[in-house]
């Protein structure tokens, strides 16, 4: 499983790769990887890598002046409006009200 996390937050299911492709990266079916997860994460490792972007990016708006846009495609979102909704749902706010209030 520590292998799992670490290609996760190395980035391997942000460019494209799927979790079959994890899985057979790891040497296992995706069934078996999915109920690991549900075992030791509670949650899917699509679910996990969604969480692991939303982290990277939080990071990048507290601690750099980068725009929205360079950070969304640095933490690994394939669009800006997955970005937005994505801190959204977790935030309840957007990025950029974040960085303001942090400004404050």
């Amino acid at each position: 499983m520590t292998r799992a996390f670490k290609l996760i937050d190395g980035g391997f299911l942000d460019d494209g790769k799927t979790v079959g492709d994890l899985a057979d990266t790891l040497g296992m079916t995706s069934r078996h990887l999915s109920r690991l997860f549900a075992e030791h994460a509670g949650a899917p490792p699509s679910a996990v890598a969604a969480t692991r972007r939303v982290q990277r990016a939080k990071r990048m708006v507290d601690e750099t002046s980068l725009p929205m846009a360079a950070i969304a495609f640095a933490a690994g979102f394939r669009s800006i409006r997955r970005f937005n909704a994505a801190f959204r749902a977790v935030y309840r706010r957007p990025p950029r009200a974040l960085r303001a209030a942090r400004r404050r």
